[in-house]
């Protein structure tokens, strides 16, 4: 293996592991990938890489988030046959997960483009990121008492507002959904369960539309190492990540990240 090949290698394990990190934490993935390949002069990874590393950060919630999906599954399917408060819950839970998938996926399918070529700059993650830093500090306090069974249809959609604000690299989707979540109210525990579970529907389609474009990808088999390990990468940082955000929420520390994107977005400014 040549030294070329051996530093495509590190760059797509890092890129995996940078996006897994970051994925789910509020600090925007997509800024800090645009960041990290800004700062280090890194070429833009292929969209083969950005299916693979999105896919592996969905395995990821997936996994952790397995229990909740399996009782919305049997209860959402059970509310047809038995009408309790459990079921019913459940149901409308469901419900409101596809209303608040609406808008990121509509906005998502008509600006993509524009977002890509207008909103894509370093100076725009920047700013974005001062925003989504401020947006955190201002909910860092609440401690909202709604819980599964309280949600509206409102707050669907407000939420769903959110996470398609949230295509704007630097404005990070769990902390533009979460913000919007805990400002209706919900307590901790439910904004981050309704947050990441509104990302799997999104991030579903994401990897469906990419099917095409991975199997047709010309490099593809020359790329399998590379590729592989940027799954890998992205599927155990993503994880990890995960619960360690878990347990930052559960001890109300959200301020913390919304230093961290002030300090990085005016540190972006001033050295741009």
């Amino acid at each position: 293996m040549d030294t070329e090949n051996i530093i495509i290698i590190i760059k797509y394990l890092f890129l995996g592991l940078f996006q897994g990190l970051t994925e789910p934490i509020p600090i925007s993935s997509s800024g800090h990938l645009q960041l990290a390949q800004y700062f280090f002069a890194i070429d833009d990874p292929s969209l083969t890489f950005e299916i693979l590393v999105n896919t592996a950060s969905l395995i990821a919630v997936l996994i952790i988030y397995r229990q909740d999906i399996l009782r919305l599954v049997v209860n959402g399917l059970g509310y047809f046959k038995h009408k309790t408060e459990e079921t019913k819950r459940d149901f409308h839970f469901i419900i409101y997960l596809i209303i608040g998938t609406i808008p990121a996926g509509v906005i998502g399918i008509l600006f993509d483009d524009v977002i890509e070529k207008y909103l894509s700059s370093i100076t725009t993650v920047a700013v974005t990121l001062i925003i989504t830093g401020i947006a955190l500090w201002l909910i860092r306090n609440l401690r909202g008492r709604k819980m599964d069974g309280d949600l509206t249809v409102k707050d669907a959609i407000i939420i769903g507002l959110a996470q398609a604000v949230a295509l704007i690299p630097g404005i990070s989707r769990s902390g533009a959904t979460i913000v919007a979540a805990m400002g209706r109210g919900m307590n901790q525990e439910t904004a981050m369960r309704y947050s990441f579970l509104l990302y799997i529907p999104v991030s579903f389609g994401v990897m469906l539309l990419g099917i095409s474009d991975l199997i047709n990808d010309p490099n593809l088999a020359s790329m399998m190492l590379p590729y592989t390990l940027a799954f890998i990468g992205s599927l155990v940082a993503s994880y990890f990540s995960l619960k360690w955000f878990m347990n930052i929420m559960a001890k109300g520390n959200i301020k913390y990240f919304a230093i961290y994107c002030f300090v990085v977005g005016a540190l972006v400014l001033i050295f741009v």
